[in-house]
């Protein structure tokens, strides 16, 4: 007996439905060889914590703050924020070093609105710090050397196991501000006087570019033996 073609389709469609049911689809495949490796961007929060005194800073805490303002001066240059202890030290004492430390970062060159001081639950301990931090991000690459395979078995013109990986290793360790990869850095104010400047230039029919300078020419020598 000849079973009708819709009945067959139904039965295809039932079997395919039931194969994919739940099934996550599958990530795509890298388009060249180095894409396999990745940088993986963490955070990681640096933070200085500083006992509260009755008579502010003291020279250690100073030190260590200079430390600590050379460290973000050379990283993203995020907002620092100043935790100030509450329900656990003297208020004096923390009220004191919060409001220092703020001035002395103020000292070195951070903005007003770069540093802030908030409060938080000490919880009674009355050792509890003033903590400093500000977030900053680590960029970690692939582990390299893990599954070499035989290099010399070039048969199938194809890349060996871990082609790309020392090279996105490097990039990894290389970056100067990881958070590069997570978004664009803001624009600087353009030169203005600059600007206004080629415009004149243009206007007139002048040349816009800086004048050549003689030491970046590439000239050889035209000196003639004798």
């Amino acid at each position: 007996m000849r079973v009708p073609f819709w009945i067959a389709s139904l039965a295809v469609l039932a079997l395919g439905a039931c194969a994919t049911d739940g099934a996550q689809p599958a990530a795509p495949a890298p388009l060249t060889p180095t894409e396999q490796y990745s940088i993986e961007v963490k955070p990681a929060p640096e933070e200085l914590q500083l006992a509260a005194h009755a008579n502010g800073l003291s020279p250690t805490q100073i030190s260590a703050l200079t430390e600590f303002v050379a460290s973000w001066n050379a990283g993203p240059r995020g907002q620092i924020t100043i935790k100030a202890p509450e329900h656990g030290p003297d208020p004096g004492g923390v009220y004191r070093t919060a409001t220092e430390a703020r001035d002395f970062l103020l000292s070195r060159g951070l903005q007003a609105a770069a540093v802030r001081i908030v409060g938080y639950d000490a919880s009674g301990d009355p050792k509890a710090p003033v903590r400093v931090g500000y977030m900053r991000y680590v960029a970690q690459g692939p582990r390299c050397g893990q599954n070499w395979g035989n290099l010399a078995d070039v048969r199938s013109n194809e890349t060996y196991a871990e082609f790309g990986c020392a090279v996105t290793a490097n990039v990894a360790a290389e970056l100067a501000s990881p958070e590069d990869l997570l978004h664009p850095r803001d624009m600087t104010p353009p030169d203005a006087a600059r600007r206004e400047m080629v415009i004149e230039k243009y206007r007139q029919g002048e040349t816009t570019s800086t004048a050549k300078d003689t030491q970046a020419n590439g000239a050889v020598s035209s000196t003639v033996g004798q």
